[in-house]
């Protein structure tokens, strides 16, 4: 697909800014001051103030004595790149890709966007009319390059309308650019001073003389910006927001404020983007859904998913679990669908023998994204194997997406529920390495009736000293299975203690 590129020039940026906030400023001559080496100058001036002969660099005493009744405001540090950025990431509306052009312009790369809105023209036009509408003026061309089309914004016809907009059909920019004036190559002034010095005043009168002659007189910059603007070096704008790689978006002819059509724009959008994904062979972990408003404001919800999945129904699901906390008045105008993060999709075994396996896991997954998307990840834990021989530092807990790193040993039983700190309970038992006969736990007698054991769990010399632990697991008269322990050596003084560490199911 061809590169087409749109450039929009703001001549009055700053002058704009202060008129649209203090609206008796419309029509009034208007310059901003800054202070250099102790005097005053003027950093930016509004058409009616051009008009009566002030621009910028001009001493500002100067400009009052020839303009009366001239507005002054002060100039705030870098306001144009703060302006600009915003500007720049509302025309994402537009195009996935839109960088600022300091000082005064933005650059979209409009390739395959413009048939959205019927075609080139239409396209430029309702970029002008809603920039028009915000207070601005602007200006705006279209080409192969952004060169040209920069070029054009501001030397071509859209220039001398000052609210316009040039389209450059296809492969016409190099003619169409050589009655333009050099400065127009975005060449510094002082090169543009020392060229017309030497009567080279349009870009044909350049084109026409040797290139060799031009890198030894005016140096290599020159034909940089020659072969830039003409589309012999490739020249790429940097986005104001990253591009993800996987992505689908929707213009709505009408501002879309119902959750019925939210909902629609949703269920296309997940279709394009999972049928991009399983082409690449992946899934979504981390996705973002974005509603760009015609008030310019942005509102989105974020999702994850524990496994990469292209599931549509689930996904669809965890978005509304999310969308009803938007506010979409007073209308959305784009929507955006994004995977932030993605992973390579495993396919799913289809033998015969774990597909009922394949399906609960799938199912509890799908349980988890649910529960982590209303209430949070961190509201749920998972339990990992830690390498340590005592039982409560065996495991560790850690965030529900965390992959195991390995396998928990299942050659050992162990209880469904262990207490944090094993608890000390009266026991009555037979030596040696007998099992219980009976135990009290918090005042209930509890008497054994099947037990195995001992189990014996030596202490982690490197981490502390103590007793080894032999542990049982009994069962009572109930049916209520328990895991005991005694503490070190039976001995006839007793020194031994007993414990209670966990129930089985």
């Amino acid at each position: 697909m061809a590169k087409r590129f749109v450039s929009i020039w703001l001549p009055h940026l700053l002058t704009d800014y202060f008129s649209i906030r203090e609206q008796s400023l419309i029509g009034q001559p208007l310059v901003l001051s800054y202070k250099s080496h102790g005097r005053m100058l003027v950093e930016a001036a509004n058409a009616e103030a051009r008009s009566q002969g002030a621009y910028p660099g001009m001493i500002l005493a100067d400009a009052r004595a020839l303009i009366p009744g001239l507005e002054v405001r002060n100039s705030i540090p870098d306001l144009a790149g703060q302006v600009l950025s915003r500007m720049a990431s509302w025309c994402i509306r537009f195009t996935p890709v839109a960088g600022i052009d300091l000082p005064e312009g933005i650059l979209l790369d409009a390739s395959g966007c413009s048939h959205l809105w019927g075609g080139d023209e239409p396209y430029l036009q309702e970029i002008i009319h809603r920039i028009n509408e915000k207070g601005f003026h602007v200006a705006a061309a279209m080409a192969d390059t952004i060169g040209a089309a920069w070029a054009k914004a501001r030397y071509g016809q859209p220039a001398v309308a000052a609210t316009g907009l040039e389209i450059l059909p296809p492969e016409t920019h190099q003619q169409r650019l050589l009655d333009l004036p050099a400065i127009a190559l975005r060449i510094d002034n002082t090169l543009w001073e020392k060229l017309q010095q030497l009567g080279l005043y349009k870009v044909r009168e350049l084109v026409a003389i040797p290139r060799a002659t031009l890198r030894r007189r005016f140096g290599t910059g020159i034909l940089e910006r020659l072969d830039q603007a003409f589309g012999k070096i490739k020249e790429t704008l940097t986005a104001i927001e990253p591009v993800q790689q996987f992505s689908a978006r929707v213009n709505c002819f009408d501002p879309v404020i119902t959750a019925t059509g939210i909902t629609i724009a949703l269920e296309k959008l997940l279709r394009e983007l999972c049928e991009q994904l399983r082409l690449a062979g992946k899934g979504i972990r981390k996705a973002v859904f974005k509603g760009y408003r015609t008030d310019g404001k942005l509102v989105e919800v974020f999702i994850q998913t524990q496994q990469p999945t292209l599931r549509q129904h689930h996904l669809l699901q965890l978005f509304g679990l999310k969308i009803p906390s938007w506010n979409p008045d007073p209308g959305i105008e784009l929507f955006v669908l994004e995977a932030v993060v993605t992973d390579d999709l495993q396919p799913h075994q289809e033998q015969l023998w774990t597909l009922k396996n394949a399906w609960e896991e799938e199912v509890l997954t799908e349980w988890i994204d649910k529960v982590s998307n209303r209430i949070g990840e961190k509201a749920i834990r998972r339990y990992l194997p830690a390498a340590h021989y005592w039982p409560e530092r065996a495991f560790t807990t850690a965030p529900v997406s965390h992959p195991l790193p390995f396998a928990w040993p299942d050659h050992k039983l162990r209880p469904i529920l262990m207490l944090p700190h094993p608890e000390p309970i009266e026991v009555t038992a037979p030596i040696p390495d007998y099992p219980p006969m009976l135990f009290r736990y918090k005042g209930k007698l509890h008497k054994i009736t099947r037990a195995d054991g001992p189990e014996r769990i030596e202490q982690e010399w490197w981490l502390s000293q103590g007793q080894h632990r032999d542990y049982y697991r009994v069962e009572n008269e109930a049916g209520e299975r328990f895991w005991l322990f005694r503490s070190g050596h039976y001995d006839p003084e007793k020194t031994y203690r007993w414990f209670l560490h966990g129930f089985f199911a």
